[in-house]
């Protein structure tokens, strides 16, 4: 029997949190399955004075996807991308997978695909998850350009990020996948889960639980979710709206917003990164998950949503709206402004009752392609040798 072909994958995974980590994690295991795969995490991912947040690293007490990884890049010392071409060159993988997401990240993936010997020629595929920042400036572009220039092929997640790429692709070809959906985040038990919603406030069986859960940036559009609640509020008068996530903004823009429309105990505010284990209350207890973006390419959170069999409503903007069904898994507002979200939530709770979003959500996540990805990584493999 044939060995089976070696596939080297670089990119954050635990012990860093975050959608990316997690994407990475259910890479691995998907196409360990199938392939000889080795995963080259960051020993440093960011500089913690660039980084934001409280912490870079996954603190939950129920890990994921705690995969074996060799922590071997640093994102700021560029001996560290020499010694990952160096192996790379040495283990000579039949396709290496850079995970591609944020221009800081071009000089080392960039520097290390530069590196790799003739044997890689044709081998080198980037993962696109996004293409450039959403908040990209023109250093940012310059980066993603040196990256990109790297690679031999490329996956995309979304139409949206095909279409970031032209500049790009070229003859290179493109090869297209999704997001997995995350029905990871079962993990509390009942008796926590009623305690931890009790803390909000909030009572899932009389409230109208509108959800919005994650970094909060400038991008993500919470401003333009809480500018449409007094809207909502005139004909929902039991909505309440519940965001979960830890802010990379200065919180106290949202809650003075919050207190100048008179939303006092309407709009409830958990600031905070939430562990692995608490994740599944908030979404539980929530009737519908709302994701106001004003830019994407795709979202994790609406398939944890998914994951839960919880609608959505999202703005079409990047590829958001390519994993929505409007009607059946959720909506897609008219536009990213205050009036098109609340006459999306408000259409929502009018056809709610007759509409049965759980059984189109199970049916959506039954078609999600990412469970059929080691056969696009086969294609890739036969169409590169």
């Amino acid at each position: 029997m044939p060995d089976k072909p070696r596939i080297a994958l670089l990119g954050p995974c635990y012990p860093y949190r975050g959608g990316n980590a997690l994407f990475m994690g259910h890479l691995y295991e998907k196409l360990s399955v199938h392939f000889q795969t080795v995963l080259i995490n960051y020993k440093l991912l960011y500089p913690s004075l660039l980084f934001p947040g409280s912490s870079q690293f996954d603190k939950s007490h129920e890990v994921i996807t705690p995969v074996p990884s060799q922590r071997m890049m640093s994102s700021i010392n560029p001996i560290s991308w020499y010694q990952t071409a160096a192996y790379l060159n040495k283990e000579k993988f039949d396709l290496v997978a850079f995970d591609w997401y944020n221009p800081f990240f071009g000089p080392t993936l960039g520097t290390i695909a530069r590196l790799l010997s003739d044997h890689y020629r044709g081998k080198k595929l980037f993962i696109t998850e996004n293409v450039i920042s959403h908040e990209a400036r023109l250093p940012d572009k310059l980066l993603t350009s040196y990256a990109l220039h790297q690679a031999d092929s490329f996956l995309t997640l979304s139409d949206k990020v095909v279409e970031q790429l032209q500049p790009w692709l070229g003859q290179k070809p493109v090869y297209r996948s999704e997001l997995p959906v995350y029905d990871c985040y079962d993990l509390s038990s009942s008796e926590s889960s009623s305690a931890l919603i009790a803390e909000t406030g909030l009572q899932p069986d009389q409230d109208e639980i509108l959800l919005f859960f994650g970094y909060i940036r400038a991008y993500k559009g919470l401003d333009l979710l809480i500018e449409a609640m007094p809207a909502i509020l005139q004909q929902r008068p039991k909505a309440k709206l519940l965001v979960v996530g830890e802010s990379y903004e200065d919180i106290k823009q949202y809650e003075g917003q919050v207190e100048k429309l008179g939303l006092k105990g309407k709009v409830v505010i958990v600031h905070r990164f939430v562990p692995n284990e608490e994740v599944g209350p908030y979404f539980r207890a929530s009737k519908l998950v709302v994701l106001p973006y004003r830019s994407a390419t795709q979202s994790g959170i609406l398939n944890i949503a998914y994951g839960f069999g919880k609608p959505v409503v999202v703005t079409p903007v990047g590829g958001l709206g390519e994993f929505v069904s409007p009607g059946e898994t959720g909506l897609i507002a008219d536009a990213a402004t205050p009036e098109a979200i609340t006459r999306a939530v408000l259409h929502f709770f009018d056809i709610s009752s007759k509409t049965d979003f759980t059984g189109a959500i199970r049916r959506r996540v039954e078609q999600n392609g990412f469970g059929r990805i080691h056969e696009v990584f086969t294609k890739i493999l036969k169409s590169e040798f």
